[in-house]
């Protein structure tokens, strides 16, 4: 329904630079205060807003990228998520992407969690994991073609797929990789030089 849409988009755009565990918090709040709505959120003062998503980090911040996202649904589409998720794919990420504080991957979130269209997220797990494996991808726009190219085009799949490799990321992949452990060690080339080390 509309309602789980939108906390899925409000969710995406909190959860820059910060871990879920945060984010789940600002979520609770939000739905505390009864703010999962376009209109609410337009009408509650930036201060106020900030206040209850605080533990979401950069709160000021995404306090403003909340109401940007709401304004532009308020201008352009009479508040409705529904009717922006009727736009084909490639319309719905550039009109994401022309909302003040959306970059790509929470665009791209947006469009595989909310919208359930098939796109890749690509993440921070997702450059650490693949360049440590031996991919040699830099940008965003690189790791998501190789990923969109190589695999079959569903949204389930792309969902979890990114799941799976946020998992393995956070638990195994870690900054200080648990190379001994890891269940792809035997494709990976940052586990062979270390290994011979």
């Amino acid at each position: 329904n509309e309602r789980q849409q939108l906390e899925v988009c409000f969710g995406a755009i909190l959860t820059q630079n910060t871990s879920w565990k945060n984010v789940e918090k600002a979520v609770y709040q939000l739905n505390k205060n009864s703010l999962i709505s376009v209109k609410k959120i337009l009408n509650i003062g930036n201060k106020k807003l900030a206040e209850i998503i605080k533990s979401s980090g950069y709160h000021n911040q995404k306090a403003k990228k909340l109401k940007n996202f709401c304004e532009f649904l308020s201008e352009n589409y009479d508040g409705k998520l529904g009717l922006l998720f009727k736009n084909n794919m490639d319309e719905l990420r550039k009109q994401l992407l022309s909302i003040n504080g959306i970059g790509p991957e929470t665009a791209d979130s947006i469009i595989l969690y909310a919208a359930k269209k098939p796109i890749f997220v690509v993440d921070a797990y997702t450059k650490r994991v693949f360049n440590r494996i031996g991919y040699k991808e830099k940008t965003y726009d690189e790791f998501q073609k190789l990923f969109m190219s190589s695999l079959p085009n569903s949204e389930r799949l792309f969902n979890e797929c990114h799941a799976l490799i946020v998992e393995l990321g956070k638990s195994i992949c870690k900054k200080k990789p648990l190379c001994s452990i890891c269940p792809v060690n035997k494709y990976c080339d940052y586990y062979k030089k270390e290994a011979k080390d």
